[in-house]
Parts: structure tokens; C-alpha cells; sequence
């Protein structure tokens, strides 16, 4: 069994042909889906919650939860409607997380200091309701900015609460791995730990203990070698964990039972259970 920790369902690339894609996800092995809820903007990001109940109890098919959140790329639109709309939104009981939320310093298509505001209103509102987050971080081109400015917030803001996360597609090194670790949150590696190129994430990947990791596809965005520059979709998870298997020199199967497991003990989940 596998889980996609990340991916977006909601996308319109998948407008066609999405229930054979889900269907193509449960004939590899994948069971649950984490549906990331920030849609195009704050006014979509309940599409997710849609996908989960349209679906459930479909049979072959992965059982769907959600998130809900306002990315950093849209944190100008998180106007007060949109904070209410996310709170109402992390009431409901498929709805296991938020996210993603957090820093965006490569694109910057809101202010700075904006996103950080943002990014700390939400793990307020994320925190009363008992939700842990899920972190988007990328930063500037040869930097760790976004990295270092991340972890200092949820040092200063997060941990205390002790619901920890998840750093979604992770990219940082290993002492933003470890001090990541030390704050409760599991990373979760994505298709790019597969290209030539990523051979600093995959020094990480080697040194995080599989206890504390997770699989996704960030579908239908970063699709794994060999599948690179197409559409990516959750049935692709199996590479992911294919290069973890690889780097940490243990067979597939482990990788999968273990990063099932591992998102099932964190969010308090019984396999097949909401």
C-alpha cells in the first residue's frame, strides 16, 4: 500500500479523465490520497473537500481526505472572508490539515512581509482547531532565506502547540531537516528527488530516519524520471518511493508499508478509516 501525501486533485488538467486517474492510483497500490485545498485561490480552495466527498466510499479508488489553506502566492487575497471561509473549512472532518501554507520567496507574487503575516494568521487559526500544517517553502534562487525565516516561525509560533506538520516537497539541507525533526514535523520528498540533478536532496533523504517520512507526486506538477515533463498523477508515488528505497538502500515494499504507516500514526487515522 502507498499514500500520495500531496497531491492536487482539483487541478483542471485532470477535468477529463480524473476518475481514471484515481483508478489508475488504486491499480498501483495507492490506497489514500491527501488532497491539497488551495485551489487557484482562497475562493476555491473548498474543491478539495468536494473531491473527497464526491468519491468516498467509491470502490478501487483511493480514499481521498482534504486540506484547506491560502498559499503564500495568493496571501494578498487573505482577506478576512477568505480566513473565515478557511476556518469554517478545518471544522470539517475530512479536512485533516492546512495547507499549504507558508513562504515563497523564488516567485514572490505577494509581498514578504505580507506572506508572513499570512503564514502566521493561519497557524493561529490552524492551532485552535487542532489541525497540524503543511509548509510550502521555496526560496530565493542560491539561498536558504525562505528556509531559515520558515523555521524561525515555527520555532517561535508553532512548535509550542506540539500538532506539528509536514514540509511538503522538501528541498532545504539537512539542518533544516533536522531542526524540522526536532519541531515534530515528518518530510515528505516528491518527484524531483528523482532527477539528475537533485543529488543534495537525496544526501537528505539518505540521513532522515524512515520513521519520520512521507511519499507524494505534488500532482499534477514535478512528475518522477521516467515520466519527467508529463502530467504527473498519484499513480506515479511508486517512483518516489522507488529512489527513497534506493538511496536508503532498503526494498520498495519497506519504503511503502512505512510511509503508510507513518501518515496513518500522525494524523491519528485507521487505514480506510476517515
Amino acid at each position: 500500500m502507498l499514500v500520495d501525501s500531496h497531491a492536487h486533485l482539483d487541478s483542471s488538467r485532470y477535468e477529463e479523465d480524473r476518475e481514471a486517474m484515481l483508478r489508475r492510483a488504486w491499480e498501483t497500490g495507492v490506497r489514500t490520497i491527501l488532497s491539497i485545498g488551495i485551489g487557484d485561490g482562497p475562493s476555491t480552495m473548498h474543491r478539495a473537500l468536494e473531491l473527497s466527498r464526491q468519491y468516498a466510499g467509491h470502490a478501487e479508488m483511493p480514499r481521498i481526505l482534504a486540506t484547506a489553506g491560502i498559499h503564500p502566492h495568493e496571501a494578498s487575497l487573505a482577506d478576512e472572508d477568505a480566513l473565515s471561509a478557511l476556518d469554517q473549512l478545518l471544522q470539517q472532518p475530512e479536512v485533516i490539515a492546512c495547507g499549504e501554507i507558508g513562504l515563497d520567496y523564488f516567485y514572490d507574487h505577494s509581498p514578504r512581509d505580507q506572506q508572513k503575516r499570512v503564514f502566521a494568521t493561519q497557524m493561529e487559526i490552524a492551532a485552535a482547531r487542532k489541525r497540524p500544517i503543511i509548509i510550502h517553502c521555496r526560496p530565493s534562487e542560491n539561498s536558504s532565506d525562505a528556509w531559515d525565516d520558515t523555521l524561525a516561525m515555527i520555532s517561535e509560533q508553532w512548535a509550542a502547540t506540539g500538532l506539528g506538520g509536514l514540509l511538503h516537497c522538501f528541498t532545504g539541507n539537512w539542518d533544516h531537516a533536522s531542526h524540522a525533526l526536532d519541531y515534530g514535523f515528518l518530510l515528505s520528498f516528491a518527484g524531483n528527488v528523482t532527477f539528475p540533478k537533485a543529488q543534495p536532496i537525496r544526501d537528505v533523504a539518505r540521513k532522515v530516519p524512515l520513521g519520520s517520512m512521507l511519499v507524494e507526486t505534488d500532482a499534477p506538477f514535478l512528475a518522477p524520471v521516467p515520466n519527467r515533463g508529463k502530467r504527473n498523477e498519484p499513480a506515479w508515488v511508486r517512483e518516489v518511493a522507488a529512489k527513497i528505497a534506493e538511496v536508503q538502500e532498503i526494498d520498495l515494499e519497506t519504503v511503502a508499508s512505512s510511509t503508510t504507516e507513518n501518515f496513518h500514526r500522525f494524523f491519528g487515522l485507521t487505514p480506510g478509516l476517515v
